[in-house]
């Protein structure tokens, strides 16, 4: 057996692990938004792409007097191939029962569609948020990022687009809107795609971890020549080698503890740092990949509450313009 295969089958043990528990939260009487107070509404079209450009709206159901929330647009995990909106509802209703208008998003997956199309996804979005998200209460002044995982590298890559003149025409559209997030929250993020060997090389992965992230590269960056030139893959290669042309956003950075994603988010904790962003980086003690997804946990609830906390403190301020 390949390779390929074996690391394919070791994701989707993992995917369908995950899918499965959300599913199973789902059907519980308290994921039902209504009981929080949250309204979704389902389906809306931000691209041409039918299923894969939906996304669906979190908000809460008593708006402040302006009518004008904070946003938060959510981007999924998953490996760059599995996971949708869907599985994610449960961050969807967090940042709404906080207070937050929740734009989260489904985009093109792998292995068909490899790097750069989930991105530019993710850029779709972004800018069809920026122009349509005042007609459902948002505020486009007060954006947030934030996503897990994969999401975590996208939402880290989307901000670096919202600050860095790119020669990519859609990440280039991104900076040209002239919006940059008020703060960006990604979670358990893997921030250099291109070389995940360099985890088996230092003794971090065992073999179903070190197979999930091949699994990564492999639909997100399978042919050579993007490997050599990842750009916005390895969006914390980009920071280390380069000032933005404009201030990168406050950034929290959290992960579990027994995560090996912990080296990367220490990694794009610094780099941040070294740029003069504040940062908040927090490992929790104990923790496995995604762990803030298990909310009956304390350190899942602790997380959540150190995270929103961050992310109120630069969101929730009225609008500057």
């Amino acid at each position: 057996m390949s390779r390929r295969l074996v690391n394919r089958a070791s994701a989707k043990v993992v995917d369908s692990f995950f899918a499965g528990v959300s599913a199973l939260g789902r059907s519980l009487p308290a994921a039902d938004p209504a009981r929080h107070g949250v309204e979704r509404v389902t389906d809306i079209s931000y691209g041409p792409l039918g299923q894969d450009h939906l996304l669906d709206l979190y908000r809460p159901v008593d708006a402040p007097a302006s009518g004008k929330l904070p946003v938060v647009l959510y981007i999924h995990g998953g490996g760059f191939r599995a996971l949708s909106k869907e599985s994610h509802w449960l961050m969807g209703l967090a940042f709404a029962r906080r207070g937050y208008l929740v734009v989260n998003i489904n985009y093109r997956l792998g292995p068909e569609h490899t790097y750069p199309a989930p991105l530019q996804d993710a850029c779709s979005a972004w800018l069809w948020v920026l122009e349509h998200i005042a007609e459902y209460g948002g505020d486009p002044g007060r954006m947030v990022i934030a996503g897990e995982s994969a999401g975590a590298n996208l939402a880290m890559a989307l901000s670096v687009a919202c600050c860095y003149s790119r020669a990519e025409p859609w990440a280039q559209a991104v900076f040209d809107a002239g919006v940059v997030p008020r703060v960006v929250a990604p979670m358990c993020g893997l921030f250099q795609v291109s070389d995940v060997e360099r985890y088996r090389r230092a003794g971090h992965t065992g073999p179903l971890s070190q197979a999930v992230l091949d699994d990564c590269l492999d639909c997100y960056l399978p042919e050579a020549e993007q490997r050599a030139d990842p750009g916005l893959a390895d969006p914390v290669c980009i920071i280390e080698a380069e000032a933005p042309a404009r201030p990168l956003p406050p950034a929290f950075l959290g992960v579990g503890g027994w995560d090996p994603l912990r080296h990367d988010n220490h990694r794009m904790a610094q780099a941040l740092s070294a740029r003069g962003v504040a940062v908040l980086e927090r490992t929790y003690p104990r923790q496995l990949h995604a762990f803030h997804a298990f909310v009956f946990r304390e350190q899942a609830r602790l997380c959540w509450q150190e995270m929103l906390d961050f992310v109120d403190g630069y969101a929730t301020a009225p609008d500057r313009c």
